[in-house]
């Protein structure tokens, strides 16, 4: 009997140690995108975006590079069809900074910008962008997974040429993220 209950018990925590190291999540955020002058790669434009959100893992604020193959390349996927206008997203990553200060490090693996040209004066953008989780500090420290992120961009603003500059950006990440802690938003105080 002492070996039944021995052995269940065992299990239950192998099981809950398993639940425990992965977790899906899903955060909705709200920030800006802005043309940098900086140059990730020949061939691209690179952009800077500052979100701040909220969701499973708690509130944070996350900031990106982005490198889109300019202009407007690539085969688009036939959710992205004319009069509308494709950019690949080439490369980059960012850094998410959670409540109590662990950071949580991402690599962009791809992605694409959906252009609706219907109205040039006022475009909106879908942006879709593939992440591999690359760890981090505090409860990430060790951190692996996938995230994607989801969203929509408007325009604020335009320079002399009619080219955008400052635009809102609204939406979500979406994903899986590997790690021991990943539950413990009060481990980041004792790092």
């Amino acid at each position: 009997m002492k070996l039944i209950a021995t052995v269940a018990l065992v299990l239950n925590l192998g099981v809950a140690v398993l639940t425990a190291q992965h977790k899906p999540v899903k955060m909705r955020f709200s920030g800006s995108t802005v043309a940098t002058t900086l140059n990730l790669q020949p061939g691209t434009v690179t952009d800077e975006e500052q979100f701040a959100g909220n969701g499973t893992l708690g509130r944070f604020t996350y900031r990106q590079l982005r490198a889109d193959v300019s202009p407007f390349a690539g085969q688009p996927p036939s959710t992205c069809s004319l009069p509308r206008r494709y950019v690949p997203v080439a490369r980059g990553g960012g850094v998410f900074r959670f409540q109590y200060g662990s950071l949580l490090k991402v690599v962009i693996t791809g992605g694409g910008l959906c252009i609706d040209l219907t109205d040039p004066t006022s475009p909106v953008a879908n942006l879709t962008v593939d992440y591999l989780i690359a760890g981090g500090t505090g409860r990430f420290k060790g951190a692996s997974g996938a995230l994607t992120l989801n969203s929509t961009l408007t325009p604020v603003v335009f320079d002399a040429d009619n080219r955008v500059k400052l635009l809102t950006n609204t939406g979500t990440f979406e994903g899986t993220v590997f790690g021991a802690a990943i539950d413990d938003e009060r481990d980041d105080e004792r790092q």
